[in-house]
């Protein structure tokens, strides 16, 4: 929550979640639904959150504070959003 306060300080945060695994579905390019994500795979979306930044480097500089990256191995995407 420190991490998310800091941003919330300089009025940067907008939202953001933790993702949960209970009951999650995947649903397939055929329309087949299978219960997921999987334990197998080699990628998993835990949570995100929205900021307002000027630029992706501005975003990844607070990425750079976001407690999942104290795991080795682990990483944060940055990428910016369709807003209508």
């Amino acid at each position: 929550m420190e991490w998310v306060n800091s941003i919330a300080a300089q009025n940067k945060f907008m939202s953001g979640t933790g993702l949960l695994f209970e009951d999650a579905k995947v649903v397939h390019h055929n329309k087949m639904v299978t219960n997921g994500p999987l334990g197998d795979i080699k990628e998993i979306l835990g949570g995100f959150i929205l900021i307002r930044a000027e630029s992706a480097e501005e975003a990844a500089q607070f990425a750079k504070g976001a407690p999942v990256l104290q795991g080795e191995g682990n990483t944060v995407e940055v990428r910016e959003i369709m807003w209508h």
